[in-house]
């Protein structure tokens, strides 16, 4: 595996963001982060669904480290995907902490919420995709929701093998919808260009992908936030979506990366607009990585990331 610091970038932007993950109220993010120097790795979680050690990542990136210790301990190339499956319900499936609180949720909808429950929090796709993987099913990944959880576990694979067809595959092995994979594959496009040292990533890919039916979609969102540069960063996040779903989680990124010089600025950028920072943290991380290397994140940072140590190693 090549370029592990673009993996290391994800990581440490979604820990950053992890303890304000999902405050979807502006007047309270307001209010956490009012007079405080430094709003990243928030020792106190904020989090009203859940609530995971400051340094832990979300369950978005927690997908990225399942296939990454599945990378490190397949020694055959044929076995990734099956080895992965195995370690998705090993790690998010029965008997995990991530299961546990799946059934404390099924409670919590019967009464009134009353604060996060203690513990990591399952997605949808995931939840899907477990199921689906005890079905025998050959596409494992879920349909029901457009997020982030196939580009989480393809970018690591990326990493390892850039073969499009093979990352489908695992991009629809946890996320299984035309969405999920259009959006997944273009991120990783989008930070190629930037692996390979072009300081305008974004606008390459329009330039190259503008006449290209399949990404049709994805470009003219691009389009969309390039009009909108100028604008406050916290109001174009809200303009296209603070949720976790594409496009809006996707273009409330490539605003972040078009309006920030650097990868610090740009993740407490990410954080400030509240939401799903986690989900768009991923994407933001892994591009200033890629484009300026391991020394744009702060190892001050690298060093309060739990999983960071691993990726490191």
């Amino acid at each position: 595996m090549n370029n592990l610091h673009i993996f290391l970038g994800a990581t440490v932007a979604d820990a950053a963001a992890r303890p304000l993950h999902w405050v979807y109220d502006p007047k309270k993010l307001k209010k956490y982060i009012k007079g405080k120097k430094d709003i990243t790795f928030m020792k106190k979680n904020k989090s009203p669904f859940y609530s995971i050690k400051t340094g832990n990542v979300s369950g978005y990136n927690d997908v990225g480290q399942v296939m990454f210790e599945t990378l490190v301990s397949t020694k055959k190339k044929s076995d990734i995907l099956k080895n992965f499956k195995k370690n998705i319900i090993k790690n998010f499936g029965p008997g995990s902490a991530y299961w546990r609180n799946l059934k404390l949720r099924k409670k919590y909808k019967k009464i009134k919420w009353k604060g996060p429950i203690n513990g990591p929090w399952i997605h949808q796709n995931i939840l899907e995709t477990i199921q689906n993987i005890k079905s025998r099913k050959n596409t494992t990944g879920g349909t029901k929701v457009n997020e982030s959880d196939g580009y989480c576990a393809a970018l690591p694979y990326y990493l390892y093998n850039n073969s499009e067809k093979d990352l489908k595959k695992v991009i629809k092995s946890v996320a299984n919808s035309k969405i999920n994979e259009t959006y997944a594959l273009a991120k990783l496009k989008i930070i190629n260009f930037a692996n390979n040292g072009d300081e305008n990533a974004v606008h390459s890919f329009v330039k190259k992908y503008g006449k290209n039916r399949y990404f049709r979609e994805v470009v003219n969102n691009i389009k969309k936030v390039i009009r909108l540069k100028k604008h406050n960063h916290i109001e174009v996040v809200k303009k296209f979506g603070k949720a976790c779903s594409y496009p809006g989680t996707f273009m409330g990124s490539i605003h972040a990366m078009i309006t920030s010089k650097n990868y610090k600025t740009a993740v407490i950028k990410t954080i400030k607009a509240g939401g799903c920072n986690c989900s768009r943290a991923n994407f933001v991380g892994a591009y200033f990585a890629a484009a300026n290397g391991v020394k744009n994140i702060p190892l001050q940072w690298i060093n309060k990331t739990k999983s960071a140590k691993s990726i490191i190693k």
